[in-house]
């Protein structure tokens, strides 16, 4: 039997300990104003009524953002909590609706973002006008818990238990470059002729090479000709012959602007999975997108 509430003991609302909490995880109020979606000075108000409230100072001054006080770090586990209950009332009440009518926010990296998914989002809509979608297209993943997004395309399996994930495919990556790029620098035979081109990482620093390393490449520093945070900008580069690329091959091949730059060295291969918060099954708009998808990307 659940102790009934004091409700006596509550005394400050929950936008304020949401601003409060948004402002902790984005370590500034200007962030946590965009994440929102609010005007900084509306949440700083929030945040300034809730330490009022509470009789405590949360946030310091640090440079140009904030750091919580000890009695800040002290609440912030209980405020996390509320967040994660507020989080999970949300997706219980969403989930309960049974209407086609609505939005459906998708999550996917940009190149599969601008690559793959209008065509297919392009059929979804002449089968179903009634469901308008969002999509997120961002190379670090969306947080299905916290509803950022309803459906996520990603090449990792998820672990928490909430979440309902699909495999989807294997997929291959393979080295690209323009026609004019490739004559330019000869054939590539072998992976030991990498050392001839100059590649485009779509990683920061050091990340990309190392990872081609570890595959026994060989290559320095001196064969990145660019570093990019974005595989949708590193696709282009590559098209207008800046250097080679790597994308998956269902991508890729279909492009007349690129051709394969090592046609029988092995491709890298990465899983394709398609995940949704396990209330996907009690919304018939979310899972009607969802097995779209995987139809669609299968």
């Amino acid at each position: 039997m659940h102790k009934r509430m004091d409700w006596r003991t509550v005394n400050f609302d929950w936008n304020r300990a949401r601003a409060f909490l948004v402002t902790a995880e984005e370590g500034s109020l200007s962030a946590a104003a965009r994440a929102l979606k609010l005007a900084q000075p509306t949440l700083g108000r929030q945040v300034a009524a809730l330490e009022a409230e509470l009789g405590v100072v949360l946030f310091e001054r640090f440079g140009r953002g904030l750091q919580l006080t000890p009695a800040g770090h002290e609440l912030m586990a209980h405020v996390r909590e509320m967040g994660d209950a507020a989080s999970r009332l949300s997706l219980a009440a969403f989930g309960q609706s049974d209407a086609m009518e609505g939005v459906v926010r998708i999550s996917a990296s940009d190149a599969y973002a601008g690559l793959l998914l209008p065509p297919i989002l392009k059929r979804l809509a002449e089968a179903e006008p009634r469901i308008t979608i969002e999509v997120l297209a961002d190379n670090t993943a969306a947080d299905l818990m916290r509803r950022e997004a309803d459906i996520a395309i990603r090449n990792f399996r998820p672990t928490e238990p909430d979440l309902v994930a699909r495999r989807l495919r294997e997929a291959r990556a393979r080295f690209y470059g323009s026609p004019a790029y490739l004559d330019r620098i000869g054939p590539l035979a072998a992976p030991a002729d990498l050392v001839r081109a100059k590649l485009i990482s779509p990683t920061g620093q050091g990340e990309f090479l190392a990872a081609l390393n570890g595959l026994g490449l060989g290559l320095s520093e001196a064969n990145i000709a660019l570093h990019c945070s974005s595989y949708l900008a590193m696709w282009e580069m590559v098209r207008h012959g800046l250097g080679l690329g790597i994308l998956d091959d269902r991508l890729g091949d279909p492009d007349t602007g690129t051709r394969r730059a090592l046609p029988d060295y092995a491709p890298f291969t990465f899983p394709v999975w398609l995940v949704a918060h396990r209330e996907i099954h009690r919304s018939r708009r979310l899972r009607y997108v969802f097995d779209i998808l995987a139809d669609a990307l299968g």
